[in-house]
């Protein structure tokens, strides 16, 4: 039986001492490498486990999103400009044709007014014309009315027939005018802020008809 001497442990120590460092060395040679691995990164959810390739993916779909959200932004600011464009244009229009329909009802009464006036005119009498001055002072303070709300007559009495502001009610032949040519005015129309709420009746003048003789 043999007997182990002081010396001998302290080789065995020494052996213990040696082999500890080298499995150390290699466990941690081991985590190093797993570490470093990006599959087992990626395995584990670590963003640093990205390759670059997936990377520069991530990077163009996040600069895409942005470019969309960017002109999806812009949409919306031009949406947003043109409505409010369009509903100063409708407020502007509710504040000049508001009043279009009570325009309208007082045409009639102007027309009876200058038919009054008119008809008036024809006697002297003395009764007469302390109405005529009445009913022209009313006629007068309509006009200033009218003009104050941007009321304004149609009266084309030689002008160029216009189908946009006029109705012809006929046409008649004479030489003495330019064909197409309004030579009557059977009621005057108006326009508001230059909208026309009622277009003038007119008469329109046309090139007279030749004559051929016929031989007997």
């Amino acid at each position: 039986m043999s007997k182990t001497t002081p010396e001998d442990g302290a080789e065995a120590d020494q052996d213990k001492e040696i082999q500890t460092p080298v499995q150390s060395e290699s466990a941690i040679t081991e985590d190093l490498v797993n570490t470093g691995d990006p599959q087992n990164s990626e395995e584990s959810g670590s963003p640093e486990g990205l390759s670059l390739e997936q990377a520069l993916e991530k990077l163009a779909a996040a600069q895409l999103a942005a470019e969309n959200a960017k002109d999806d932004l812009l949409r919306v600011q031009a949406e947003m400009q043109n409505l409010r464009r369009r509903t100063e244009q409708d407020i502007e229009k509710a504040h000049k044709y508001g009043q279009e329909k009570f325009s309208i009802e007082l045409l009639s009464v102007m027309d009876n007014l200058e038919r009054a006036l008119t008809a008036a005119s024809e006697h002297e009498d003395d009764s007469v014309k302390a109405i005529y001055d009445g009913v022209d002072l009313t006629l007068k303070s309509f006009v200033d009315c009218f003009n104050k709300f941007n009321i304004e007559t149609l009266d084309p009495l030689g002008e160029p027939f216009d189908p946009q502001i006029h109705q012809a009610m006929g046409m008649q032949e004479n030489p003495d005018v330019e064909p197409n040519t309004v030579i009557a005015v059977m009621q005057k129309g108006y326009t508001l802020y230059g909208r026309v709420i009622r277009p003038a009746m007119v008469m329109v003048s046309k090139e007279p008809s030749l004559k051929v003789d016929e031989e007997e």
